[in-house]
């Protein structure tokens, strides 16, 4: 029988545990609710760190492709089908990986059977740091951009057939360095000083090409490099490394617009102001400055009268410093003066070697204009008349302005090159180490001396400021002192600028150039590589 006691301890224990029930409910609530949202903090901070940790769209160039398609041009009257193959090859470094990949555009033509007697040219430009689109576009190929005849930028913008181009005569590689045109390092840890400098580009380049000549299976081709302004540095290295690193003998090297190559020589540096009178000779007689019976002379003749000069009186002065006579400066003055179209007294305050840049400045002034240094047949505006150097080189800018817009659009366009990437015309490679203490112009003569097939051409324009056609000359002159290689080589000049194929008369004339020193270059089937023996007396 339940009694009082029992009673009232059961009416206490029945809202007890309700209570009870009711916080445990409550408790276990909160406690999922703050479980779900440290679960969903913790998911938001995983989808931010995934956001932050995962791969960005990077703008990349494809390390090893091609794509090729075919093309027909005229040349001399002639159909001439071609394929055009634009792609990438790697540059490989000490451990055989990829470090880099160059691009490069590749022609060559059909039904063709023995490739074996067809010359195979392998295109660089300069700079350091300049893209092969000048050359590419601009003189050899089967393609030529729209410009004018003396080579101005007209619109609308583009590319036509080039049908003075060395295609009926032999296939063309066009090749851009590291960080030039579309070609980039790859691996960002490799130092700089791999690529940027005179020996370092010979070594990847000349790597670059052993591979190059083995995947297109024309080791049996004679070869030949074509370069130009820097770019001439980088042939007449490669000449050596390739003939004594890589056992790829040349049949040919062709120099446009040639820089010093570093020539140690016994007279002036090639690079010496003096040099630079002929070419002051040709820009002033271009721009009328001359004196009418001087301004009169076919160019030519004129020339050679300012090359003698030059060598003859000017040369001997200059190797005596202050110590002449005042009677004789003043006279040298008077005729510096007369072949340069500058005044008298402008020639004496820089003790007759006037440098290019005051030139450049000085020869128009009256006229308000400066002139190009590259190409000093074009004129520029400078904010103020007065000063020693122009703003800006008129020339590259109207280059840039026709080059820029036509390799985008044939390489992209034409060819099918798909790329984010920009195309360097000019592309980020300094410093540049060694340039102009690397002596490559006495390997190009060790490679000419060791290999009687190699011949060696130089294509200068009379109006080039920087990489003048005189001192191109006497590069020449000095490359071989003792003067038994001088059969196999050959200048060449036009009556334009640094890039002499831009105008229309000279892109025709330097490309038969080039075939005539092909077939000079070119030995008869079977003949020797030999100088021959000495007869015994």
């Amino acid at each position: 029988m339940t009694n009082s006691r029992q009673l009232r301890s059961a009416g206490y224990c029945a809202p007890l545990a309700l209570a009870l029930s009711l916080l445990l409910a409550s408790v276990s609530a909160s406690i999922q609710a703050k479980e779900h949202e440290h679960d969903a903090a913790k998911g938001e901070d995983a989808a931010a760190k995934s956001e932050h940790t995962s791969p960005l769209p990077e703008r990349t160039l494809p390390v090893d492709m091609s794509h090729s398609q075919d093309g027909q041009v005229t040349i001399k009257g002639e159909a001439v089908d071609y394929r055009v193959t634009i792609g990438t090859q790697p540059v490989y470094g000490e451990e055989d990986r990829a470090i880099a990949a160059l691009q490069y555009t590749y022609y060559e033509r059909k039904g063709v059977d023995d490739t074996a007697r067809r010359p195979l040219f392998i295109s660089f430009n300069g700079g350091p740091g300049s893209g092969s689109l000048w050359m590419h576009l601009g003189y050899t190929s089967p393609k030529q951009l729209v410009v004018d005849d003396e080579g101005y930028p007209v619109q609308p913008y583009g590319v036509r057939d080039n049908p003075h181009s060395i295609l009926d005569v032999a296939d063309i590689v066009y090749v851009n360095p590291v960080n030039t045109g579309f070609s980039r390092i790859l691996n960002k840890e490799v130092a700089r000083e791999t690529f940027f400098g005179v020996e370092a580009d010979v070594t990847y380049l000349a790597d670059w090409i052993d591979v190059f000549v083995s995947r297109i299976d024309r080791w049996r081709s004679p070869k030949y490099l074509i370069g130009e302004s820097y770019g001439t540095t980088r042939v007449s290295g490669l000449a050596g490394a390739l003939q004594n690193r890589h056992w790829m003998y040349l049949n040919g090297v062709i120099l446009v617009s040639p820089t010093g190559l570093g020539l140690e020589t016994e007279g002036p540096s090639p690079r010496a102001n003096l040099l630079k009178l002929p070419y002051y000779t040709a820009a002033a007689h271009y721009h009328g400055q001359l004196e009418p019976a001087l301004q009169e002379k076919p160019l030519l003749e004129l020339l050679a009268e300012a090359e003698d000069f030059t060598v003859d009186e000017l040369l001997p002065f200059l190797a005596r410093g202050g110590f002449v006579d005042t009677g004789m400066r003043e006279s040298l003055a008077d005729t510096v003066a007369r072949y340069t179209g500058l005044s008298k007294q402008f020639v004496m305050d820089y003790n007759l070697a006037v440098p290019a840049s005051a030139f450049w400045k000085e020869l128009l002034r009256d006229e308000g204009f400066t002139i190009g240094r590259l190409d000093s047949r074009y004129l520029g505006l400078d904010r103020v008349n007065a000063g020693e150097r122009y703003d800006y080189p008129p020339e590259l800018t109207s280059w840039n302005h026709a080059f820029a817009p036509a390799i985008n659009h044939y390489l992209r366009d034409e060819l099918g090159f798909e790329t984010d990437l920009q195309y360097y015309l000019f592309g980020p490679v300094r410093p540049w180490e060694g340039r102009g203490e690397t002596n490559v112009g006495e390997e190009l003569r060790q490679a000419m001396a060791q290999n009687p097939y190699l011949n060696v051409m130089v294509q200068s324009g009379y109006y080039d400021g920087a990489t003048d056609y005189f001192s191109a000359k006497y590069v020449l002159w000095n490359l071989d002192p003792s003067g038994r290689l001088r059969d196999r080589m050959r200048f060449e000049g036009y009556e334009s600028g640094h890039m002499m194929y831009l105008r229309a008369e000279d892109l025709k004339t330097s490309n038969e150039h080039i075939r005539e020193f092909i077939r000079q270059s070119t030995p008869a089937e079977g003949a020797p590589a030999s100088y021959g023996s000495v007869r015994q007396r």
